[in-house]
């Protein structure tokens, strides 16, 4: 295979990203995660919200591949290997965030041996390994030259429908069943996160398939308007549950009404209504009109405006809920953040939270994503039937490039 000089340079581009994530994270290995932005009162950041997005990226991906086979959508199939090779990667950087928000990562065997199951993380670490054991079975299937291996596919995705599904619905009931955090405390949650996720999963599938000047990909423009309508239901559903939410927490009495001021008027509103307004609003305008979803600009750009929004729900989301404490008056609670490590007497002490990520989370990030893109980058090139040595040159072959791509 050729390799193009623009895939080269990006690829070293990414990879030197990585290995300044890589640095960032042995730093912050080295000093603890004090040198993070979080601390007592917020407990969870800028690596759990990357965590929950790209979760709900690669539910997303994985929930079209196998709609394909499960429902007998053939269209659905053409982009499935992309999806699939798509859902992978995200797992997969998902789990990366999880190791690496845990200060003390040299204890990670003990959830083998001494598992807690009552507890919902562990519940969700068992699921995102059999997710990613599953994508990789899929993939492995998906991309075979042996006789019947299409056939197997069609076996497996009818475990990864709801897999995709459990997975982003147990991600959700760690916040879901937090009774102590008003903001999160929902039997919404677990539906909102499973529609976000197949708005952000589509979305970013349908803006990576109109990159058809890279070569990566070949898709007709028939199947992305047919995507675009199936975005535009999704973004109504979560819009939908959203205002659902909103209205419970909002009504004269409510409980959640301090936390409803937090996300609209307080420290997360921004994000708040980013995502209301340029990924819910905005895209749902585009893509309600027919002779939109047709024109492939718009329904890229209301794919992007969809991706970014569904993070900033991720922000404000876990954020709101950490601004108040669960303690009544003075002096609150020992704030642990790294401002405060030499603080003394009541310097130590904080009645509200406050959160800003750090360089270090900021490059690890960074790191970490560029990874993820770098392996999809690598991948796309390796599997896909339009870039793999001999595509086409069998029966078998022939056989996937008509199925998958």
């Amino acid at each position: 295979m050729q390799t193009s000089a623009k895939f080269k340079a990006a690829a070293g581009v990414l990879a030197a990203l990585t290995a300044a994530g890589v640095a960032a994270w042995i730093y912050q290995l080295m000093n603890g995660l004090g040198v993070t932005g979080m601390s007592n009162g917020t407990s969870w950041g800028l690596y759990i919200t990357c965590f929950m997005f790209f979760v709900g990226l690669s539910a997303g991906g994985l929930i079209v591949a196998s709609s394909a086979s499960v429902f007998h959508v053939k269209e659905y199939k053409k982009v499935a290997l992309p999806a699939v090779i798509l859902s992978t990667v995200c797992i997969c950087v998902a789990g990366m965030f999880v190791l690496i928000d845990l200060g003390g990562i040299q204890r990670v065997w003990r959830i083998v041996v001494s598992p807690n199951p009552a507890s919902p993380l562990f519940w969700d670490i068992c699921v995102i390994t059999l997710y990613l054991a599953i994508n990789v079975v899929y993939l492995a299937f998906m991309t075979s030259r042996k006789p019947g291996a299409q056939d197997r596919v069609a076996v497996v995705s009818r475990f990864a429908l709801p897999v995709a599904i459990l997975v982003h619905s147990v991600t959700a009931w760690i916040f879901g069943l937090e009774i102590a955090k008003e903001g999160w405390y929902s039997a919404i949650m677990a539906p909102l996160f499973v529609v976000s996720a197949m708005d952000s999963g589509l979305a970013l599938l349908l803006s990576l398939m109109g990159l058809n000047k890279s070569g990566l990909f070949k898709t007709d423009k028939k199947l992305l308007t047919n995507l675009a309508g199936l975005l535009a239901t999704c973004i109504a559903i979560d819009g939908f549950l959203i205002g659902c939410e909103v209205l419970t927490m909002a009504y004269p009495g409510a409980a959640g009404a301090e936390t409803l001021s937090i996300m609209a008027t307080g420290a997360t509103a921004p994000f708040f209504w980013f995502e209301i307004i340029v990924g819910i609003l905005i895209p749902l305008a585009i893509l309600l009109f027919a002779k939109n979803r047709a024109r492939m600009g718009l329904v890229a750009a209301a794919s992007v405006c969809v991706v970014v929004g569904v993070f900033c729900k991720r922000v404000w989301l876990l954020l709101a809920s950490f601004v108040e404490f669960n303690v009544a008056g003075a002096p609150g609670v020992i704030s642990g953040s790294s401002a405060a490590a030499h603080a003394a007497g009541t310097d130590a002490w904080a009645l509200a939270s406050a959160y800003a990520p750090t360089w270090v989370e900021i490059v690890v990030v960074i790191g970490a994503v560029s990874l993820g893109v770098l392996a999809f980058m690598l991948l796309c090139k390796k599997l896909l039937p339009g870039n793999r040595a001999g595509a086409g040159a069998g029966p078998a072959e022939s056989g996937l490039a008509g199925e998958a791509a």
